[in-house]
């Protein structure tokens, strides 16, 4: 059974997120637990635990005197970064395609992923990790650590909304992972860079249905 201390901060979460992304809430916004917990309608205890998720997720950080409080990001923000990441990514998977580099390490990915299907559905921090080690991992079949450096960069800026943390994607993007897996390993280039195209458009259009409808 779940702890409604915790389910309370995780909707406490979501809720000051979606705030934050949409503009509601503006960089340097002081995240005072009374004020938010009379917003909310909830104790301090959750909302405590809200802006410790924001701060660690860097949506928040500390002031000079302490005081949590919003940090500089916005749904352009994010949007932008998706963009770069898709130029990048697309790229990637299309020299991964290409590479005369070993495939184990992505079959494994894949062999993780299919699981996840066909078996038990992973907590979000795992299938998190999972996303991320999978980008990672055709930026480095690509051949170059520039690349790799760059698309681990613009992922953490994202880190917030990783498969893992929009529910609703997790099938999905399983599915949309193992086409780009496949067209790799397949040594097809264009489609490669076209399945990884469409899977972070999903992602784009996924982030922004999430931000105006959280719950």
């Amino acid at each position: 059974m779940a702890d409604p201390v915790q389910t309370l901060g995780n909707s406490a979460f979501e809720r000051m997120k979606a705030m934050i992304l949409d503009g509601t809430l503006e960089p340097g916004t002081l995240l005072r637990e009374k004020k938010f917990a009379d917003r909310l309608g909830v104790s301090r205890t959750p909302v405590r635990e809200a802006i410790g998720q924001l701060i660690s997720e860097g949506l928040a950080t500390r002031s000079a005197g302490g005081t949590p409080m919003v940090s500089s990001v916005s749904l352009s923000d994010i949007m932008e970064i998706l963009h770069a990441r898709s130029l990048l990514e697309c790229e990637a998977a299309k020299k991964a395609a290409i590479s005369k580099a070993s495939y184990e390490g992505l079959l494994d990915l894949r062999a993780q992923i299919v699981g996840f299907i066909e078996g038990e559905r992973p907590d979000p921090r795992t299938h998190s990790k999972l996303d991320r080690d999978l980008h990672l991992e055709i930026a480095r079949l690509a051949g170059s650590n520039i690349l790799v450096e760059l698309i681990e960069g613009l992922k953490n800026k994202t880190r917030m909304f990783d498969q893992g943390s929009i529910p609703d994607r997790l099938l999905p993007g399983c599915h949309e992972h193992l086409a780009i897996i496949d067209a790799i390993t397949a040594q097809a280039p264009d489609a490669a860079s076209a399945a990884m195209k469409l899977h972070l458009s999903n992602v784009r259009e996924a982030i922004i249905s999430h931000i105006y409808h959280p719950f």
